[in-house]
């Protein structure tokens, strides 16, 4: 599936384009996994997703200067390096459905992609799951 900008993760790009701060400060984002049989939609919001919770998960926080932005044959994108989600204990047998992106202060959804080929079942001890967080504008 497709990444989604909900309509406050639009509020969100648009407010720090202009540098409308009074309204949306620069932070930086942390990349969560969501355990909720969930379609990323237009009208979410944080509240929409029900964070993982396996034994061993905690969300990871994306620092700015981590991101890589390039530009080429006229399509940018923002990078971050691959993060890796590790299960440390067996017989959890939690779905993951996918992923989503939030505000590191205030908390507030960016953006959520769905796995195309999930959910990804963690069960066991070292189950992992990896994510590249990647935004691309055309």
């Amino acid at each position: 599936m497709a990444l989604v900008l909900p309509d406050q993760g639009e509020a969100i790009l648009l407010s720090l384009l202009v540098n409308k701060t009074s309204v949306y400060t620069q932070q930086d984002l942390k990349l969560r996994l969501y355990k909720s049989n969930t379609t990323p939609g237009e009208s979410d919001t944080e509240a929409t997703y029900t964070e993982a919770d396996f034994t061993g998960y905690s969300n990871i926080s994306m620092t700015g200067s981590s991101w890589t932005v390039s530009t080429t044959s006229g399509v940018t994108t923002a990078e971050y390096p691959q993060q890796t989600f590790t299960s440390s204990a067996a017989s959890q047998n939690q779905s993951i459905y996918g992923y989503y992106v939030t505000q590191s202060t205030s908390g507030k959804l960016v953006y959520a992609e769905r796995f195309a080929d999930g959910p990804y079942v963690v069960n066991n001890d070292g189950d992992a799951i990896k994510i590249t967080a990647k935004i691309t504008a055309d």
